[in-house]
């Protein structure tokens, strides 16, 4: 999470787009007449590659009621204080802008996975199923571990066919079909932005031999490890979602 402070401009000569880009966090005000609505805008960067699971599974918009709850309160409070520090000179504030607005944007996805509907499928709801849901954060917390599916069933407690019955119903692939290609997306973000080696790059992701590794990423990129760093060293990969 960026954030930055400028002077307001007239509506609509600078508007919403140029201040996100000039990284402007300062009020905007524009139209006249009926009652005042305010705008508090911001977004945060994130890898879409690594990133798309979750991004896939988030409509172009979405709206969540923070006023249902007692929760809700504090979001409304956290959300003025934003504004507060970000029209303030005071030392601290980028770093409250930042990780004020991350707790933010967690808890306002936790609220709108919590509204889905139960026969949504797709990876934020697998999220919020207790066995999917565990499970995901079991390969994602320790992604070189060799898992099996007897391994990870035993962990969450279900029966092999089980787990891999309710996970593919969620997310389309079996548990190892998922894990295979995140570990080969977490080795491709590697190869591009480290110069470490493709050895090492495959036992950090869970591949015991060198050799396994490159016909897994051949098979997912088309490509060996090594022309692939070579073709996408330089090529830009940091895109923005915005809220």
């Amino acid at each position: 999470m960026s954030s930055g402070k400028g002077a307001i401009r007239p509506f609509p000569n600078y508007g919403i787009t140029d201040k996100i880009k000039s990284r402007d966090l300062s009020p905007l005000r524009a139209g006249g007449g009926g009652e005042i609505s305010r705008f508090v805008c911001g977004y945060m960067t994130c890898d879409p590659y690594l990133c798309r699971p979750l991004l896939n599974g988030l409509p172009p918009v979405f709206k969540v009621n923070i006023r249902t709850d007692r929760s809700g309160h504090w979001l409304e409070s956290s959300i003025l204080h934003l504004v507060e520090e970000a029209e303030s000179e005071r030392a601290g504030s980028e770093a409250m802008l930042a990780k004020l607005s991350e707790a933010l944007f967690v808890d306002t996805l936790r609220r709108y996975v919590s509204s889905l509907p139960e026969q949504q499928m797709g990876w934020l709801a697998g999220a919020r199923d207790p066995i999917v849901g565990k499970s995901l954060g079991l390969l994602h917390g320790r992604v070189a571990h060799p898992w099996t599916i007897a391994a990870l069933a035993d962990e969450v407690g279900i029966s092999r066919s089980a787990l891999v019955e309710r996970f593919t119903r969620y997310l389309s692939e079996p548990p190892m079909a998922y894990l295979t290609r995140w570990r080969l997306r977490l080795a491709a973000r590697s190869l591009e932005k480290t110069s470490r080696g493709v050895a090492e790059i495959a036992a950090d992701v869970g591949y015991e031999s060198e050799a396994a590794f490159n016909r897994a990423f051949k098979r997912e990129f088309g490509q060996p490890p090594g022309r692939y760093r070579s073709d996408h060293k330089s090529s830009p990969q940091i895109g923005q979602a915005s809220a």
